[in-house]
């Protein structure tokens, strides 16, 4: 039997392996244990759970804030914004909530 000239994946769930998927993102000046600063809007897409486009949308409608650096334009997201944005999110489903409670339909 001759090989294949494509690659077959062993499982359904190789390529994610193949990804590395599960990694976390590396931050090379900061030390053992230290949280980085400033996230890239993938780390914050990640952090949220939710897509790379959905996080730039939510900094473009100023929904988050962050900051635009470097020649690229590159937009980098304050933990402490982060952590405000979540806090804001918590608060604005809060009252949502309050202001239209779940009914049984029965």
């Amino acid at each position: 039997m001759t090989e294949p000239k494509f690659f077959l994946w062993k499982s359904p769930h190789a390529w994610f392996k193949a990804l590395d998927m599960t990694r976390q993102p590396k931050h090379p000046r900061t030390e053992e244990g230290m949280e980085p600063k400033f996230l890239t809007l993938s780390e914050v897409a990640q952090i949220l759970n939710i897509s790379a486009a959905q996080t730039y949308a939510l900094v473009r409608n100023q929904s988050l804030r962050a900051i635009k650096i470097g020649g690229r334009g590159q937009y980098r997201v304050e933990t402490k914004e982060l952590e405000d944005f979540i806090e804001r999110s918590y608060e604005s489903t809060t009252k949502f909530l309050s202001e239209h409670p779940f009914t049984n339909a029965s």
